[in-house]
Parts: structure tokens; C-alpha cells; sequence
């Protein structure tokens, strides 16, 4: 290798001397590595060891332990001859009875626990004893096995390098960054790490990561920056903004820190992409720019304070712009308007696009959720959006977001009017329709009820997919409700039709659904029409 880059050397010296004789038109474009310089020996660093050596006392293990009440195993021989048998064997519960699922008892009746454990990394940033990690990490349960859900936690064990173990207190979390801060108090003053900047991290930077993959203990890997302002989730977040990483990350990892080549901690190791579970190269750090904030209200034992407006979001896939004749990656559609919240307030209308808020736009780098968490709660903010195809400005107070018990009550769809009565339907409402891959008809009361779906709903209901379109591809099943098509209220399936046959006119093969589901929020879809 060392006569291949000598040779390569010389290759590239000879062309910068002929390139220095030829003449460059004034204003022409050059290549984006023209005439640029390596700072670092060809291959990166030599070597990461003193780095490594002088962060690795400040990067901890943390454990906790759990309590997980077990679920009582149902009797299938409830009503039969071998009920006695089952019940007499331990079936149904340690004190023999029933076969309902209200969780096992022991001869005494009381409930049956079992004890688990789970495992993360975590990182001083304080010589007395104040550590980050993820929230997720001293969380009770595994969010990936649903036999843990509503463990009890117990306690939090941190382990230094040099196996020095302490017990911790939770000083303060915060679910939607996840993010917490634990306290633990050592007799001596602790080796600690500082949060970096990493609104200066650049795609190429050569990073590692620190942390306790499988209970191996402290483990370095090293790579470089993939990606930022990496989206992990389907419709975005305050903080679905990651730096993406190769450097390998494995379970265990998450809470550890992500280092710069100063030592300073840029990010914290948070979720990996992995089809298998493992590492693949695909890994997800939350940076310092969003963590520091978090930190510093955690550690004085404050909760956070975020903007919110009270509007559900989608990002504008390809169909949904196909659909609305809007360009993609610009703007989100609102899918649900919470009313008494400051969209509400504002006359912000479930279907608009919302395309730039307090001069800033909205893409998906800069989301949403991320700009409005970010806005001073109080302040009148200017939102520009587009309501059927005209731009609108509207002025918004921003409120404070509620906490995520709260939030997770709210939902539902609107109260359109409308008595959702259709006669029957010609051949053209049916061609229309079929146009789709669906098979549509009215929402009466009785059927609503069947369904579950709130009275307040209006719609028409899917009656039939067809398993070759792209409704069905798009996850659109029987008994779903289309309570609007292009922003259309679709009370009959004639007026369905027709919002069809407008599209196909105006030479559109994709159109916008407003879908509910059950009492679940509504959903915009965007699906093609099939050809006929």
C-alpha cells in the first residue's frame, strides 16, 4: 500500500502542475474536491488510544431491576370435565382459580411477580456524581416485549470503570427527548465529560462511541457521521432530529456518548436500524444541541417547556402531493385540530398545509413539531399555509405542551354534518368509485356503532378492496371510514363519486384520503386511481 500511494502521489502532483497552466473560464464551475488538501494522513487517525483511554473513566454501565406482575394463564378447559384437573395442576393461578385474565395470585391471593433486568449506558458530566443516559433505559418495562408492560422499577445501579458500584436516584427525565439525569454520591471527585457543539458536526466526521454493548463492559467503536437531522419516525417529532452514525452500536449502547475528536460529546447513542437486532452500520445518536437544554433543566430538577399548538401532522409523502398538486418535502398536512389549543384558536382547519411558521419553512429537516417546541411559550407567531390551493397566513399564541399522559388522551375525528343516506347508485357513481379499488356505501348509525366509530363521524364506508390497488397496498381494509377525498367532506357515496370524477377530469391519478379508523385519529392517505 505504501508504493500505491506513493505512486498515486506523484500521479496527482504531476495533474495539479499541467492544471496550474491551463486557462479557467471566468465563472466556471469547478469540482467540489478541487484543489483541497488531506489535514490527516491518508486512513484517519493513527490511532484512537489516548483518546479512548483519557474518556473511558467518565462512561458508565447502568442497571435496574424491575418487578413484572405475571399475567394469570387463562383455563381453556373452562366449562369442561378437565376444569377440575386444570385447576388442581396450578392452572388459572397459584390458588386455583377462575379463568379470567386478572393477573396470577399466589395461595395467599396475592399477586405473582417476577424480577427483571434490564441494561444501558450512561456518562458523567459532573465531578459530584451527575450522569446522562436515556430515559428509556431506567424506564420500567421493555418497550419491545409487551409481557414487561407496567414493570415496576425498582432500583438503578450504576458501574464505573474500575467496577465501583453505586446505587442511584433519578434526579429528573423527560420522555420526549429521552433524556434523564441520575445522581450518585462517591467519596471522591469523578472523571467527568463535557457536551461539545454539534451544530458543527459535518457528514465525514470521524466519531466514537463509548458504551456497554451486551453487558460486555466498556467497549469502544469508532466511524464516521452518516447523516443529520436524521427523521426515524414515520410523521417526525420535537426531537426525531439524530445524527446517524457507522460507528458500531449495539443493545446496550444506548445512553453512552458519541465523542468528536476533541473528546467532547456530541451526541448520546440512542437507536440503531437493524432488521436482525444487531449492528448493521445504522445507528442513531441525539445531539448535544437538543440534549444540553434537557440536561440543564433536568439536573436543577425542573421540567422541560416546549411550544405546542394542538394539531395532529403528517409529512406530505409523493401521493399525498400528487394528490393536492403541491411540491414534496414542503410543509405538513394537519390532520387533526384539537379544539381550544392555539390552532384551534387561530382558525387553523384540519386539511391545511402548513408550509412556514415564524419565517421559518417547513421541511423535513426542519420539522414542525421541532420548530414550534422551540418557540417561546406566549409569543404570536405568523404560520402560512395552503387551504385549497390559496395561500393563507394566520397569527398563532403559542401554548405550552401539555404532558404525554394528556396528550396521549387526545384524538378523534370531527363533527361534520350530514346524514350519510344514499339512495342507489347509477353506473357512473359506481365506475367512479370503482376507480378507487373500493367499494363504498353510507355510514348509518347502527353501522357506525358495529364499527366503534364515534356518532360524531361522518363518512362512507369501505364495503370492499380490491386486492390489486393501491388502496389496498396503502393498508385500507373494510369497515374503514372516508370522511373526506380531496379535502372534500364525503357524507354520500355520490359525493365520493363525484370528488373522483372531478380528479380524473382535472387529469389527476392520485387523490387524498381522510381516513378513520375505529377511534383512532384520522389519517390522511394518498392513493392512485386506477386505470380504466
Amino acid at each position: 500500500m505504501r508504493y500505491a500511494y506513493a505512486i498515486t502521489a506523484a500521479l496527482l502532483a504531476g495533474g495539479a502542475a499541467a492544471t496550474l497552466s491551463m486557462q479557467q473560464p471566468v465563472g466556471a464551475q469547478v469540482a467540489q474536491n478541487a484543489g483541497s488538501t488531506a489535514h490527516n494522513p491518508i486512513g484517519g487517525p493513527a490511532s484512537f488510544a489516548d483518546l479512548a483511554e483519557r474518556l473511558e473513566p467518565a462512561v458508565v454501565n447502568i442497571s435496574t431491576t424491575q418487578r413484572i406482575k405475571v399475567a394469570q394463564q387463562q383455563n381453556p378447559f373452562a366449562g369442561t370435565p378437565f376444569d377440575d384437573l386444570f385447576k388442581q395442576f396450578g392452572g388459572g393461578g397459584g390458588n386455583g382459580g377462575g379463568d379470567d385474565n386478572s393477573g396470577g395470585t399466589d395461595s395467599n391471593g396475592k399477586p405473582v411477580t417476577r424480577e427483571a433486568m434490564s441494561l444501558g449506558s450512561g456518562f458523567v458530566i459532573s465531578a459530584d456524581g451527575f450522569i446522562v443516559t436515556n430515559n428509556h433505559v431506567i424506564s420500567g418495562g421493555d418497550p419491545n416485549d409487551p409481557s414487561t408492560k407496567g414493570a415496576t422499577l425498582e432500583s438503578v445501579t450504576v458501574t464505573l470503570s474500575d467496577h465501583t458500584e453505586y446505587k442511584a436516584r433519578i434526579v429528573g427525565r423527560d420522555a420526549a427527548a429521552d433524556l434523564a439525569v441520575l445522581k450518585i454520591d462517591a467519596p471522591k471527585p469523578l472523571p467527568f465529560v463535557q457536551f461539545g457543539d454539534s451544530t458543527r458536526t459535518r457528514v465525514g466526521d470521524w466519531v466514537i462511541a463509548i458504551g456497554e454493548p451486551f453487558a460486555l463492559g466498556g467497549t469502544v467503536t469508532a466511524g464516521i457521521v452518516s447523516a443529520i437531522h436524521r427523521s426515524i419516525s414515520p410523521n417526525g417529532g420535537a426531537y426525531d432530529r439524530y445524527i446517524q452514525t457507522d460507528a458500531a452500536i449495539n443493545s446496550g449502547n444506548s445512553g453512552g456518548p458519541m465523542f468528536d475528536m476533541a473528546g467532547n460529546v456530541v451526541g448520546i447513542n440512542t437507536a440503531i436500524y437493524s432488521p436482525s437486532g444487531g449492528n448493521v452500520g445504522i445507528g442513531f445518536a441525539i445531539p448535544a444541541e437538543q440534549a444540553k437544554p434537557v440536561v440543564d433543566v433536568l439536573m436543577k430538577g425542573g421540567h422541560v417547556r416546549r411550544g405546542y399548538l394542538g394539531v395532529g401532522i403528517q409529512a406530505i409523502t409523493d401521493d399525498i402531493a400528487s394528490a393536492l398538486g403541491l411540491p414534496k418535502n414542503h410543509g405538513e398536512i394537519v390532520s387533526r385540530v384539537e379544539p381550544g389549543y392555539a390552532a384551534a384558536k387561530a382558525g387553523i382547519q384540519q386539511g391545511d398545509v402548513i408550509v412556514r411558521v415564524n419565517n421559518i419553512d417547513v421541511t423535513p429537516d426542519e420539522s414542525l413539531s421541532f420548530i414550534v417546541s422551540n418557540l417561546p411559550i406566549g409569543s404570536r407567531v405568523p404560520i402560512e399555509l395552503i387551504r385549497h390551493g390559496q395561500h393563507v397566513t394566520v397569527t398563532a399564541v403559542v401554548a405550552e405542551r401539555p404532558p404525554e399522559s394528556e396528550l396521549s388522551a387526545l384524538g378523534g375525528g370531527d363533527a361534520d354534518s350530514g346524514d350519510g343516506d344514499d339512495g342507489p347508485q347509477n353506473a357512473q357513481t359506481k365506475a367512479s368509485t370503482s376507480a378507487l379499488g373500493l367499494g363504498l356505501q353510507a355510514l348509518t348509525p347502527r353501522i357506525a356503532q358495529q364499527l366503534g366509530i364515534p356518532a360524531t363521524v361522518r363518512g362512507v364506508v369501505i364495503a370492499s378492496v380490491d386486492s390489486s390497488s393501491d388502496a389496498a397496498s396503502n393498508g385500507l381494509k373494510r369497515g374503514d371510514v372516508i370522511q373526506s377525498i380531496n379535502q372534500q367532506p364525503t357524507t354520500t357515496v355520490a359525493a365520493a363519486a363525484q370528488v373522483i370524477a372531478d380528479a380524473q377530469k382535472a387529469g389527476r391519478d392520485t387523490v387524498l384520503l381522510l381516513v378513520q379508523r375505529g377511534t383512532q385519529p384520522g389519517l390522511y392517505i394518498g392513493v392512485k386511481l386506477q386505470k380504466k
